[in-house]
């Protein structure tokens, strides 16, 4: 099946009610458990690549394994750059065949991420890529949240967390096909209980009509994930929970046989321990039987 478009998808899933699962993969392993996932939930889906996994799997060489197996699928997939921060890797990403890629420049001052992504969704659009762009910042500290200060962690959040009245200008200026908002999610492990403001994302959606991206979901309840697209989500983003327990569930195995254990063994067992995770966001995002 050829790459199905990103923007297209979300749509859909935007008129449906449901979210997209798009799952960061860093080796072939991941890529199977995540799109054989799919095709048994009979669920659209992401597949991604971050720039800071660069450092583990080049984009060079990861690219055309995404591409090949995305291909391959019975279900819809779409191939993403995900947080793209360098002119130079996005370019390369829609080189190599990636039909989605996401530019984070939540860093910069609101004028040069307008200007930036402008800039980049030009380019992306006059070849039928689809793009990603984020507002505000989600953070990407270990845990959601500061530790010793309530007082302090709910300033930083109101100081990251989207804008409502800046949404509007936001999309109107760059054209983006989605948007990722910060309303109390971080990237990584939570070592404090995340604090959604469900609201705040209630009055992004209102802002706009393009489809509204959650970034950092690991450990979030399934109420949470219901209400985040009840009240806009139309994609999630998924890594860390995943990367997490494959491990665990590998530790497991290894201490529970009596047996030699070879590499191919743990291979096998990191691609359904994936597979298996993946079905289950699929449900929880409710995009199982929506193809």
């Amino acid at each position: 099946m050829p790459l199905i478009s990103m923007k297209k998808m979300l749509k859909d899933a935007q008129k449906r009610n449901y979210a997209i699962g798009s799952f960061n993969a860093i080796n072939l392993d991941m890529v199977r458990g995540i799109i054989e996932a799919a095709e048994e939930e009979n669920s659209p889906v992401i597949i991604c690549h971050a720039e800071v996994h660069f450092q583990y799997t080049p984009l060079g060489k990861i690219a055309p394994i995404l591409i090949n197996e995305a291909q391959d699928a019975d279900v819809p997939v779409a191939v993403l750059l995900d947080h793209g921060k360098t002119f130079s890797s996005i370019m390369k990403a829609m080189q190599l065949g990636f039909n989605g890629i996401m530019f984070d420049g939540s860093r910069l001052s609101l004028a040069e991420n307008i200007e930036k992504t402008a800039e980049i969704v030009k380019i992306a659009h006059e070849l039928d890529v689809s793009v990603e762009a984020e507002l505000g910042h989600v953070s990407r500290p270990e845990g959601g949240g500061a530790e010793d200060d309530e007082d302090a962690a709910k300033e930083e959040h109101e100081r990251l967390h989207t804008k409502p009245g800046q949404v509007s200008e936001f999309v109107e200026k760059t054209g983006v096909d989605c948007l990722a908002v910060a309303f109390g999610t971080a990237h990584g492990i939570y070592l404090s209980e995340p604090q959604l403001d469900f609201d705040r994302l209630a009055q992004l959606k209102e802002a706009t009509d393009v489809p509204l991206v959650m970034h950092g979901g690991s450990g979030l309840s399934e109420e949470e994930f219901q209400k985040s697209i009840d009240k806009g989500i139309c994609k999630v983003n998924y890594y860390t929970g995943m990367a997490f327990k494959a491990t665990n569930d590998i530790k497991e195995k290894l201490n529970q046989t009596q047996e030699n254990v070879y590499y191919h063994d743990m291979m096998m067992w990191s691609i359904e321990s994936f597979k298996k995770d993946v079905r289950e966001s699929l449900r929880r995002f409710d995009s199982n039987d929506k193809v």
